[in-house]
């Protein structure tokens, strides 16, 4: 049974049939907040900082975790400002898997962001909990294996940026 408290924010962008967050809503595995609803958790949003990391698990096991659910085609023109009072944070380099963006590094769909999330944060099986019944998310954590596995280890978000840059760093080099 999950303990870690999962909320998603709606800003209406998507085709809510293909739309993981919209799944996970209706699977029960987030509750939907109002957009202007107060949250006191760690939110994964364009508007972060910092790199989510192990450093966010305090947050994380009081208040919880958050998405923002918004297309990618309109993160340029939507006004995040709303979010501005929360601990907003990014997700590291990650390739995603889902079937509009397979391949794309940082276009994670909500049930990939919120997987990564927790697997980073060292909530391994809160993470696979979540994404239990999104058969590509079994390929996201494959494809991102070594990665998610090094930030893991990562106490804090410089770590996990030195990870990202050093793994970005090896890409070129290849």
């Amino acid at each position: 049974m999950s303990t870690i408290r999962k909320v998603i924010f709606d800003l209406d962008q998507c085709n809510r049939k293909a739309c993981s967050g919209q799944k996970l809503i209706k699977m029960g595995r987030v509750v939907l907040l109002r957009n202007k609803q107060y949250f006191g958790g760690i939110l994964l949003s364009p508007m972060g900082k910092k790199v989510i990391s192990l450093e966010d698990r305090k947050y994380i096991d009081t208040k919880g975790i958050g998405l923002i659910d918004s297309s990618w085609n309109k993160v340029d023109e939507t006004d995040y400002s709303m979010f501005n009072k929360c601990k907003n944070r990014l997700l590291p380099y990650l390739i995603a898997a889902n079937p509009v963006n397979y391949g794309k590094p940082f276009r994670l769909n909500c049930i990939e962001a919120i997987t990564a999330a927790l697997y980073i944060t060292d909530y391994k099986n809160e993470a696979d909990a979540v994404s239990e019944g999104f058969d590509y998310c079994k390929e996201f954590i494959k494809i991102n294996y070594e990665l998610l596995e090094k930030y893991s280890q990562c106490q804090n978000s410089q770590e996990i940026i030195d990870v990202q840059n050093e793994y970005m760093n090896s890409l070129k080099r290849d």
